[in-house]
């Protein structure tokens, strides 16, 4: 179809070695050779796809910068369009004067993410490919990365590909065999209809067991460092932010707020706070601390329970003990270079996951990790695998499986393949938009 042609600057807005000015559109070579002035004065109309030219950008006589112009043909494009890129110099100033004498051209603004919207429309990739592009481009670690470029590549969209047009193949043939009874169409049989429905089932039950893991490596986990005063929450959280994010003193009480960062452990995304210390207390800033801190135990999804090696257990540790004994938790055992004073025996009945560490010291970090990722169960992790990585995939993909279900259901109470079929398509209805 014939589109307007847009341009926008697809480099981040910051100064760089290089900014690119990206033109799409059935006019991208046209207005690009407008301003882009070749050396050797070659136009780029006459260029083959996959060329890169060094010249000039020019605003009428004005020079504005050396750049080079690499030209993409329709369709082998990200686009499918005639794609232009005009790469200079990465000033915040220079790469905004390109794309205005790109716009004076003739060019219109693209929207924000129309390139990749183009890119679907013209067939190049499907809905769930394209959703992945953001997340290769916000993602926060390299696990997130690779199962977003997996997701790029089309792995998701294979899986269900794989499931759809099996039950195309059954609604097909239901449908022909009872449109047309006069022809010669072989019957399908209930157990061959029931083995690819019970397929289905647990190809999508399983995608769909890969949801949260996916929210976890793309968006990481709520994470709550907890225990008592003094026994080293603060200075394990500079441990693992690798910098001095909170104030660490002999003092009992010195964390008062809630002090919070982001890290990477791992296949792990942590959003980290670092709470008050959980004690009984008349000081009424504290208490306010020691509130927040309870709060937010109750709705994190990972806690780090830090006791003291040296010390044996008081009240507080039995309190917090009791109150994390339901949720993801890790029992830290810091000031592991001192004497052993502390009982692990009642943790270990409430808590599985054990470490221990001395945070002063840098020890014990490896084993944390390790605790972590089992905890949260990235340890057994396949970045390679499709997973659904959105809520808008997790909702298509759980109403096939309802469907799947309710087509089961009708096979199993002996009703009509009318009835089945009816299920069938609204199954492959949502499996079509999870796709686009």
């Amino acid at each position: 179809m014939k589109s307007s042609t847009v341009a926008a600057i697809s480099t981040a807005q910051g100064e760089g070695g290089i900014g690119v000015i990206r033109i799409s559109g059935d006019e991208a070579v046209k207005i690009a050779d407008k301003v882009f002035k070749c050396v050797g004065n070659k136009c780029l109309a006459d260029l083959k796809g996959y060329t890169a030219s060094f010249g000039y950008v020019y605003n009428g006589e004005e020079k504005l910068d050396e750049a080079v112009a690499l030209v993409f043909k329709a369709p082998h494009s990200y686009t499918g369009e005639d794609v232009v890129e005009i790469s200079c110099h990465g000033g915040l100033f220079i790469t905004k004067e390109v794309l205005r004498t790109v716009l004076e051209a003739g060019a219109s603004p693209a929207q924000a993410g129309e390139f990749t919207k183009r890119a679907f429309l013209n067939g190049k990739i499907d809905l769930a490919e394209a959703e992945s592009v953001m997340d290769i481009i916000g993602a926060k670690s390299r696990s997130a990365v690779r199962t977003a470029l997996v997701t790029k590549d089309g792995a998701l969209s294979r899986k269900i590909n794989t499931i759809k047009d099996d039950l195309i193949n059954k609604a097909a043939h239901l449908s022909a065999w009872a449109d047309y009874p006069e022809e010669d169409i072989p019957e399908i049989t209930e157990d061959n209809l029931e083995n690819s429905l019970n397929n289905a089932e647990k190809e999508l039950t399983d995608l769909l067991s890969t949801y949260d893991m996916g929210q976890i490596v793309k968006e990481g986990i709520d994470t709550v460092i907890a225990g008592r005063p003094n026994v080293g929450k603060s200075t394990l959280m500079n441990l693992l932010t690798g910098s001095d994010k909170s104030i660490v003193t002999e003092i009992p009480g010195t964390t008062r707020d809630i002090i919070e960062e982001t890290v990477v452990l791992g296949n792990v995304i942590l959003r980290l706070s670092d709470t008050a210390g959980l004690r009984e207390t008349d000081n009424r800033v504290e208490q306010i601390g020691v509130e927040k801190a309870k709060k937010r135990l109750q709705n994190c999804g990972l806690v780090l329970a830090v006791f003291d090696s040296s010390a044996t257990l008081n009240n507080d540790d039995y309190e917090l003990i009791d109150a994390i004994k339901d949720v993801p938790s890790i029992a830290i055992i810091n000031k592991s270079d001192l004497d052993k004073n502390i009982d692990t025996d009642y943790i270990s009945k409430n808590i599985s996951q054990i470490i221990y560490i001395s945070a002063a010291q840098g020890d014990g970090l490896k084993d944390l990790v390790e605790a972590i990722e089992k905890v949260v169960g990235t340890n057994n992790f396949n970045p390679s695998e499709a997973i659904l990585s959105n809520e808008r995939q997790r909702d298509s993909a759980n109403r096939a499986l309802m469907s799947v279900k309710e087509a089961k259901d009708a096979l199993m109470m002996g009703m009509t393949f009318d009835a089945v079929t009816v299920s069938l398509e609204e199954a492959i209805s949502s499996l079509l938009e999870l796709t686009g």
